[in-house]
């Protein structure tokens, strides 16, 4: 099997999506494939933020990272987006860089790749299924290839979603980042890695 290159384009506001994104990258990398980790440029004024201290520092943290273009899609055999859920579909910021891609849409260049997605909410039954499904709906009209996890190993009946990664981030800290959660994000990240190298192969 050849070895996949995997993009994990992501937009955080506080930072949860960051440390997810991180995990799944290098849960990737340990099972072979070539990774590029790209945030999805902030379009809010940090101005407006500067009161969320959590806000603040993710931004600070990521800001000289290379931003996410449609050259690592391009580039990719497999996609991992990541997003919060905002009102039970994906952050504006990533709305905005997805719909900015109409070009490679219509060359077919979106097409035929592996993608998956992993998101977070503040409270349980947030909308972390439909903001994941939403995504896919998208995915679809390129023509792209949904890798969900499934019920595929037993640890997702811990974690309970099968149709990618997700965290409950709430402001008490409940459940952040427990062993389930990484379970999920390492399942899925091997998952797109296995895929995309035997379709490759």
């Amino acid at each position: 099997m050849t070895q996949p290159k995997v993009a994990v384009i992501y937009y955080s506001a506080t930072g949860h999506g960051t440390t997810m994104a991180r995990r799944v990258t290098a849960t990737a990398e340990a099972a072979g494939a070539e990774v590029r980790l790209r945030p999805v440029a902030e379009t809010a004024d940090p101005a407006s933020f500067a009161h969320n201290p959590a806000w603040t520092a993710n931004y600070e943290a990521t800001k000289e990272q290379p931003n996410a273009t449609g050259d690592d899609i391009v580039w990719a055999d497999a996609v991992i987006f990541g997003s919060p859920t905002r009102f039970g579909s994906v952050a504006s910021q990533l709305r905005g860089f997805l719909d900015s891609l109409g070009g490679l849409w219509s060359q077919g260049k979106l097409a035929d790749k592996v993608y998956a997605g992993f998101t977070s909410t503040n409270t349980a039954h947030g909308g972390q299924e439909t903001t994941l499904l939403t995504l896919y709906v998208t995915l679809m009209h390129w023509g792209g290839i949904i890798v969900p996890p499934g019920y595929t190993d037993p640890l997702k009946f811990a974690d309970g979603n099968p149709y990618g990664a997700s965290l409950l981030a709430n402001h008490d800290n409940i459940n952040e980042f427990d062993d389930t959660t990484y379970d999920a994000l390492d399942h899925l990240a091997r998952r797109v890695v296995s895929v995309a190298a035997r379709l490759g192969s």
